[in-house]
């Protein structure tokens, strides 16, 4: 009992430990953007115009080319989100992830993010989170492949620090990253979000985001306008998946414009657009994180006409920052472009319907919700994030039922997949999650089926073309060979490589077999017999290769359980 008792008190210390750093790391990366930004765009906001344009033009273009030399010379892992990459290190690299990328994600987001580009602070933070907390968990005795526990403190830790969310924080990693209600590691992800909520509180205080007006005297007319205002803005989010994941492999496969200077791209439209904007109305909503805007709305400060406006600005901004290979997420922009549309639609529907200021926060509220749920597929998330940042009981029903609109639309239009795991899937990574029996011997004795990856990807041609677009597409070490309908070996990606630089003839390795019905434990010892370390999976009553089995599976899958 004293023993569970140490090991237990063990355990929380470390994720307190590892909690605040996250939630610190979080925090100064917040402090880091706002700083970058109130000392180039707000400060020369005020400045005579023609300062401002020209001034702004090179606040954008030094931040977004030294962000994409940071990612093409350092980490080109780092561009992005980072919610994806959190999620696929949860899944197939035991939760690691590399200190250098975080290293590169800070410098290169707090720029581009800071220095004016439409994206958002907090998906980077929850890479950061994660990125520290796998690393630093080594000083604690934590070997590499039990890093899962740390990688999901730190994220969580993070995002709660970034929105002071806690409760937000536990359910998008639950809903997100792990996937699972009754996973071992809830009360750490429990444990880091109350930590990480606690960092901010104590560094900036309540509030860190955005502000919103006290809702009183609410009517009844505003849950008319609810649907409405749900539909509009789930809209907006799934045209906001469909054009990113379209436009991305435009950019990722381009021949004209070089990986360093792809976040320029993203930058000078922001820039355009929003120069565009600013000189039509005086906002600088389309420009960075775009909160003050949003604060403004959400306290019915603000022309409702100039919300639609911005809703289309941020959007196009957004859509081109992310799928040309910017820094930084889209929490932040999909909640604006939400609570602006939102407000738009209150605006509009007020000439018709009596609505009162207070109603008309509700209703961009909803927007917020309803937006960043159509695009995530977390609906507590998203439900929780807008009420804890406001702790206000009135706009509760409006976000329930925006949720639920938009979950159905979501799933309606843009398919089984959300933004996230679509990035993933468009990267090469397949989905593949194994849950494995919580002893040893279970696992053991289950069949291959139960965590064969059912999708292999092979080459079909030994021709330069077929090799090239194979290693730049997936990002697997070894691919199953098949010619004419059978299985000719196996390509290793190094190899590929050699032989496509002309160092060396093309060498094909043999193949390994196994059959899906056969144990974990019989096919153990059979990854020996081939040099890739990955097993071809066949049915008793079929030669055709169904599925592979790689032992990085094996032992990933074989390390969770053992945790």
């Amino acid at each position: 009992m004293i023993s569970k008792i140490s090991r237990n008190l063990s355990s929380s210390v470390i994720t307190v430990i590892l909690s605040l750093g996250s939630g610190l790391l979080a925090v100064s990366f917040m402090l880091m953007i706002n700083f970058i930004f109130e000392q180039t765009f707000l400060s020369l906001s005020i400045r005579p115009q023609k300062v401002f344009l020209l001034s702004s033009l090179a606040v954008v273009m030094t931040t977004s080319v030294l962000s994409g030399l940071l990612l093409r010379f350092f980490s080109p892992e780092a561009a992005g989100s980072g919610v994806p990459q959190v999620k696929a290190a949860y899944w197939k690299e035991m939760g690691q992830i590399d200190l250098r990328a975080g290293i590169v994600k800070y410098m290169a987001g707090a720029l581009s993010i800071g220095g004016g580009t439409s994206l958002g602070r907090e998906g980077p933070s929850v890479f950061l989170g994660a990125a520290v907390s796998t690393n630093f968990s080594g000083f604690f005795g934590v070997n590499r492949r039990q890093r899962r526990g740390p990688n999901v403190i730190g994220a969580s830790s993070a995002l709660a620090a970034a929105f002071n969310a806690p409760l937000a924080a536990i359910t998008f990693i639950i809903e997100e990253i792990i996937g699972d209600l009754h996973s071992r590691y809830l009360g750490s992800v429990i444990l880091a979000s109350v930590t990480g909520a606690f960092v901010v509180h104590a560094v900036i205080g309540r509030q860190p985001a955005f502000k919103m007006a006290s809702v009183t005297d609410v009517t009844w007319n505003h849950y008319l306008i609810v649907p409405v205002v749900a539909t509009v803005a789930s809209l907006v989010g799934i045209i906001f998946h469909k054009l990113t994941i379209g436009l991305r492999p435009r950019f990722q496969t381009s021949r004209i414009i070089p990986l360093w200077a792809r976040p320029l791209a993203g930058g000078l439209t922001t820039w355009l657009i929003g120069i565009g904007i600013f000189l039509l109305t005086g906002k600088l909503g389309v420009f960075s994180l775009g909160y003050q805007d949003l604060s403004d709305a959400l306290n019915n400060n603000f022309p409702w006409k100039v919300a639609g406006l911005l809703v289309v600005g941020k959007l196009v901004a957004t859509v081109v920052s992310y799928a040309s290979g910017g820094c930084g997420g889209i929490f932040a922009p999909t909640l604006f472009m939400g609570g602006m549309s939102g407000f738009f639609v209150a605006g509009l529907f007020s000439r018709w319907v009596n609505l009162n200021p207070s109603d008309s926060i509700i209703l961009a509220a909803v927007g917020m919700t309803a937006c960043l749920g159509s695009v995530v597929r977390a609906p507590l998330t998203s439900v929780l994030i807008v009420f804890e940042m406001t702790h206000q009981f009135e706009l509760v029903p409006g976000l329930m039922l925006a949720i639920l609109i938009s979950q159905g639309l979501s799933h309606l239009l843009t398919g089984r997949l959300n933004f996230y795991e679509a990035l993933l899937v468009q990267d090469g990574h397949e989905l593949h999650r194994v849950k494995p029996p919580l002893d040893l011997r279970s696992w053991q004795n289950l069949p291959v089926s139960a965590i064969a990856n059912y999708r292999p990807v092979a080459v079909h041609s030994l021709s330069s073309d077929e090799l090239r677009k194979a290693i730049k597409k997936y990002p697997y070490n070894n691919f199953p060979f098949i010619e004419n309908g059978q299985v000719n070996g196996i390509l290793n990606r190094d190899k590929i490589k050699a032989f496509l630089s002309g160092e060396m003839p093309l060498e094909i390795w043999p193949a390994a077999f196994c059959y899906e019905d056969e144990t974990i434990e019989e096919v153990g010892n059979r990854f020996l017999e081939c040099p890739a370390n990955i097993l071809l999976v066949r049915r008793r009553d079929d030669s055709n290769l169904v599925g592979v089995i790689t032992l990085h599976d094996l032992i990933r899958a074989q390390a969770s359980v053992e945790e």
